[in-house]
């Protein structure tokens, strides 16, 4: 279903510096739901765009448009940019995704390529991460950390994409502890520092020793470290400024291969629309450095399980696993396909509460 880009992105690598027989240079442009200071989502799709500059010098010019509401304003964002001459737009947000087929309507010239969305078009790619794979490592360090066995996590949507973070880290932290217990806040937003402070808070007032989030912002490290005796991960860039204490790793999203593939097609004439759902062995998924507050041997544990999934060895929805309300989801050995997670809208059992409408 899904098609692999990043094999591109290498070749295209060692052609940095090359002239291109062009008057003008493409222009790409990116719409961000948050700051490229936020020091998470972002900054790391920021960093992918400056990979960009970085890799076609004057052959390629780039735009961006930052703190984007999901919507109507999106959308103005988005014709703006196709009206100055943009020649391809990344919107990094799933809620950008209607105003991204929109858009691309009205301007069937123009390449588009919507980040963690599922509606494409003939001009209108798809491409995403994935994130699981990087939750279930944070979840075996998890259960093996936790004094109190009561995690937090901080859910930003009820999307799938978050669902099946919280279900693939819960069920590697009950793996290696039976005794956890998860507590989930959802908070409604992407990047809000304060909301997801306070969620933070609240989850740690609940007996949380352990945060976990699929939020933008290094907010709740900063009241893990302000809490004390409480240990965070950093999500989606690495949020290093917070080891050796409270983060101790984190998932980093890596965009500049994709990206740097993706502008090189515009540029030959071979672009055409794709999806792409790439992870760990690809390298869109990263996981930041283990720091020396994890024990040895839970960083080995966790190692290892990053190589298994990297090689294909190892998927982290491997059965036997039933849904919530205890009907059989996966069988023994079986492995979720792509559609299954694409839409997961159910906690696995043992989780608690319900998912918001």
């Amino acid at each position: 279903m899904y098609r692999r880009t990043l094999l591109g992105a290498a070749a295209a690598l060692g052609l940095a510096g090359m002239a291109f027989a062009q008057d003008d240079p493409v222009k790409v442009g990116f719409v961000y739901v948050g700051p490229v200071g936020d020091g998470g989502w972002t900054y790391e799709h920021n960093k992918g765009r400056l990979a960009v500059e970085e890799h076609f010098g004057d052959a390629v010019e780039t735009v961006f448009v930052e703190s984007v509401p999901e919507g109507a304003d999106a959308e103005r964002v988005m014709t703006q940019m196709a009206l100055d001459g943009a020649d391809l737009i990344f919107t990094t947000s799933f809620g950008y995704m209607d105003a991204t087929i929109a858009t691309a309507e009205k301007f069937p010239d123009v390449k588009f390529e919507h980040a963690t969305g599922f509606k494409r078009a003939d001009n209108v790619s798809t491409y995403s991460a994935r994130f699981y794979e990087g939750r279930a490592i944070q979840g075996h360090i998890a259960g093996k950390m936790t004094e109190s066995n009561v995690i937090g996590y901080i859910g930003s949507y009820p999307i799938p994409e978050v669902i099946r973070g919280i279900n693939a880290s819960y069920l590697h932290a009950k793996a290696v502890n039976p005794d956890v217990e998860y507590r989930i806040v959802w908070v409604y937003t992407w990047f809000d520092p304060a909301q997801e402070a306070e969620a933070a808070r609240t989850l740690i007032d609940q007996g949380a020793d352990v945060i976990l989030q699929h939020t933008d912002s290094t907010a709740p490290l900063a009241a893990a470290e302000e809490a004390g005796n409480v240990i965070g991960f950093g999500q989606a860039s690495d949020m290093a400024q917070f080891s050796p204490s409270p983060r101790v790793s984190s998932i980093i999203d890596d965009w500049a291969p994709y990206y740097i593939d993706r502008v090189q097609a515009v540029v030959d004439g071979t672009w055409e629309s794709v999806d792409t759902w790439d992870g760990i062995g690809p390298g869109m998924v990263g996981i930041g450095e283990i720091t020396d507050a994890v024990p040895e041997d839970v960083k080995a544990e966790a190692l290892d399980m990053k190589e298994r999934i990297a090689a294909g060895d190892y998927h982290p929805f491997t059965g036997p696993i039933n849904k919530q309300d205890g009907s059989v989801w996966l069988a023994e050995g079986e492995t979720a396909s792509d559609e299954d997670l694409l839409g997961m809208n159910f906690y696995v059992e043992g989780i608690e509460g319900d998912i918001p409408e």
